[in-house]
């Protein structure tokens, strides 16, 4: 596992799901947060990089910023940002969130799928950990991810974002 930062500079917006956190450090994308609020936002970004120092940078961001801004509207096709994403975990959830980076827009797959996917079909537990700790909000989208009989669990951002994500990407995939 990578080592945790120890600077980070991030900025925040408004999108259709509420706040959206933007964090980056010297290996790139480390965070991209859903919440109501920034002070919310902000605390659970102190709360994943807990001795980092926290630098405010809209300027500098304010592209990526943007640009995700409208992947979220629009969460279908390639995104381009301009730094690479660099998110922080155990080798275990990085092959989850790998896994997950796989799953097509409006596509859904459950937590034992993912689980024998990764090679590790009994760990569907330890899957819905990974998916919990995922840094990466709909980049990494753990929002697609169902229980096994196709019901909408658990979402670290809330259930409510996770099926207004997937009802987004269904109607957009079936409108193309």
């Amino acid at each position: 596992m990578k080592t945790l930062p120890d600077h980070l500079r991030y900025t925040t917006g408004q999108c259709r799901l509420g706040g959206l956190l933007l964090a980056v450090c010297h290996t790139g994308i480390c965070a991209i947060l859903l919440g109501d609020d920034d002070q919310t936002l902000i605390a659970d970004l102190q709360k994943r990089f807990p001795d980092a120092r926290l630098e405010r940078d809209d300027a500098e961001l304010a592209s990526d910023m943007q640009t995700l801004l409208q992947y979220v509207d629009h969460p279908v096709g390639e995104l381009h940002l301009q730094l690479p994403l660099s998110a922080f975990g155990s080798v275990f959830q990085q092959q989850v969130w790998a896994e997950l980076a796989k799953v097509a827009a409006g596509q859904t797959v459950s937590y034992t799928e993912l689980a024998r996917l990764i090679g590790r079909p009994s760990a569907m537990r330890a899957v819905a950990g990974a998916c919990a700790a995922n840094p990466l909000a709909i980049l990494v989208p753990c929002h697609r991810v169902l229980r096994s009989d196709g019901g909408i669990s658990g979402y670290r951002w809330g259930v409510e974002r996770k099926e207004q994500l997937i009802d987004l990407e269904r109607r957009l995939i079936a409108a193309s």
